[in-house]
């Protein structure tokens, strides 16, 4: 078991920031330029907008919210809001208005940090409604100069009354980070709300530290590391990489431009660290595997060779098998040849661990990357255990599954299989929501509510989410996940949803990608305008189709996809299709495509 050492985050940020002085924290690109700050810097930037708050009038046990992109001033802000005392939490700048109105007002938040005019006005759509709400401090002021400046102030305003307090009272800002404690609510994260309105999950800096220390023992994390930052602050994952790791190991944090420039990013920064969320894998497969279609048939036949070569490898490796000698020797040259290029092109030949992670991957997608030498790990866990709880440990990899426990979480499995957790890094529980705390921790145990299976080797196994367990007719049970990876692997599809609960048979409503797809009808001279004239080409529901076969060829008979019937829209998270990390909300699914789904069925 992890040992805690009883200091906050804050407290802990303050120890690494004076050590570590002026080596490099953070890492921005500014109009094209990369940017850096040393810990000193950041320090200053975190005590000028704490003590700015607390001239606004923020008190200790207030809570601030954060409405923007990644970028250093969103971690100013958390640490800065942590160090009051208050609590910190992240909303999706992806959400429209009324999202965003529910979780500001839910929280109870009295001040919120805007990223540009776009945030704010999703704000003052509601400011009404939100009656807690003193000030609306903004990143970026253009295009607000008509606004009502009593209500706006700008983010570096905030800072320059922090600097002049700090002047007036030199430890002010220390004596506020040594009244906190361990057991002090510091975080709060809202769930996706993939079934209803998101939760927010309350978490301590007792919670912090027991996952970020045995997750980093688990990954041997240390200050020589670097990540990028991509995946939306506001997720408890990004917050492990660049919030908590950088505190309590000095791991640099590089922002990337956006989520639509990762790749390009990912080849600039070159991090040794890398977290992929399953959606990422198979963009970065898929751009692999469309990009040698393109090619000649001689670099196509290199590449198939040498895969072949380099799955026999990562296959052994992944059995704890050693590599023959010539084996080896065909592999090297196979990097010679076309590995190290690949690994360059998705940016990753400086990674020294990765691991997908939020969500189910298809283990073939992984074994791909191991082939080409990128040793994929698979980690989970949920907002509610503070993120990580599982994970591939050293070379101690087995695809399909999520590895072992970390040493904060003791774990066992109920009787109907679901997993059920307990340990330090577990939660508080739900702000303002009692009766689902209640139901959530029982007996001091963290009920998941996703099943899982244990191997002979202890590592565990995530067969779906408890509620999404299909039921056919016949009383056979299926989990849809399983199905529906294996078919996101295609680089033609982008979303599957299996349907098939009380049904005769199992069926599917597929999204095809619109970029690969749409690259693929060009090439072949087919005519089409938009993303609906497109998925209802005949050629690319044959093409679908040969997909929807080779997956079916994995399966059991009652598992297949016996019929299929291709979105001709794409799913929203504006239309509360998707939910802010882009997971499928199948409850509105199956509303919203009652008629296609009866068409499938004939009813």
């Amino acid at each position: 078991m992890v040992e805690l050492t009883g200091k906050t985050l804050s407290q802990t940020f303050l120890e690494q920031a004076t050590r570590r002085g002026d080596a490099a924290a953070l890492r921005e690109k500014e109009y094209g330029i990369w940017q850096r700050v040393t810990w000193r810097q950041y320090l200053e930037h975190v005590r000028d907008f704490s003590l700015g708050l607390k001239q606004l009038g923020f008190e200790r046990g207030n809570h601030l919210a954060i409405l923007s992109e990644n970028c250093r001033q969103w971690l100013y802000a958390c640490m800065g809001t942590v160090s009051l005392g208050g609590v910190a939490l992240g909303v999706y700048p992806t959400s429209p208005y009324p999202e965003v109105h529910y979780v500001i007002k839910h929280s109870d938040s009295v001040m919120v940090v805007c990223e540009d005019q776009e945030q704010t006005d999703k704000i003052l759509e509601v400011i009404d409604d939100l009656p807690k709400i003193k000030k609306i401090i903004v990143k970026d002021m253009k295009g607000l100069r008509h606004y009502p400046q009593d209500r706006l102030i700008s983010f570096a305003e905030v800072e320059k009354l922090g600097r002049a307090l700090a002047e007036k009272q030199a430890d002010l800002f220390e004596n506020e980070i040594r009244q906190g404690r361990a057991d002090d609510v510091c975080i709060m994260i809202y769930t996706s709300g993939t079934t209803g309105q998101p939760k927010g999950a309350m978490v301590n800096h007792k919670n912090i530290e027991a996952m970020t220390h045995a997750g980093a023992a688990a990954m041997a994390i240390d200050e020589k590391d670097s990540v990028v930052s991509y995946l939306p602050l506001c997720h408890v994952a990004e917050q492990i990489f660049s919030l908590y790791l950088p505190v309590f190991y000095g791991v640099q944090v590089n922002f990337a431009e956006s989520i639509a420039t990762i790749q390009n990013d990912l080849r600039e920064i070159g991090p040794t660290v890398f977290l992929g969320v399953p959606r990422i894998w198979e963009k970065l497969q898929n751009a692999i595997v469309v990009n040698i279609q393109d090619s000649n048939w001689m670099q196509r036949k290199l590449f198939e060779r040498c895969i072949a070569i380099g799955r026999r490898v990562g296959d052994q490796r992944l059995a704890g098998q050693p590599v023959g000698f010539f084996l080896q020797t065909a592999w090297w040259t196979g990097y010679g040849l076309i590995f190290r290029a690949l690994q360059n092109f998705v940016g990753l030949r400086k990674v020294r661990i990765s691991f997908s992670a939020a969500a189910k991957v298809s283990p073939e997608v992984l074994r791909f990357f191991h082939a080409i030498g990128l040793r994929v790990k698979e980690g989970y866990g949920m907002t509610e255990c503070t993120g990580l709880s599982f994970i591939h440990m050293d070379n101690d990899i087995k695809l399909g599954t999520v590895g072992k426990p970390l040493t904060c979480i003791e774990y066992k499995l109920a009787a109907d299989g679901e997993l059920m957790k307990r340990g330090p890094s577990i939660f508080v529980g739900y702000y303002k929501n009692p009766e689902a705390t209640a139901a959530t921790i029982v007996d001091g145990w963290l009920l998941t509510g996703d099943i899982a299976e244990v191997d002979p080797d202890g590592h565990v196994a995530i067969v779906d989410r408890k509620k999404d367990i299909l039921i056919t007719s016949g009383g056979k049970n299926i989990a849809p996940s399983l199905v529906e990876n294996e078919l996101k692997v295609s680089p033609y599809i982008k979303e599957a949803i299996i349907l098939g609960d009380g049904r005769q048979f199992v069926s599917a409503l597929i999204q095809i990608d619109f970029e690969n797809m749409g690259k693929w009808a060009t090439n072949r001279q087919l005519a089409y305008t938009n993303f609906k004239s497109l998925a209802q080409l005949p050629e690319v529901r044959q093409k679908i189709q040969e997909a929807v076969n080779r997956v079916n060829e994995q399966f059991a008979r009652v598992e297949n996809v016996r019929k299929f019937l291709l979105l001709t829209k794409e799913l929203d998270h504006d239309d509360n299709e998707m939910t802010a990390t882009m997971k499928v909300r199948r409850s509105t699914i199956y509303k919203k495509f009652s008629q296609e789904i009866d068409q499938i069925y004939g009813t």
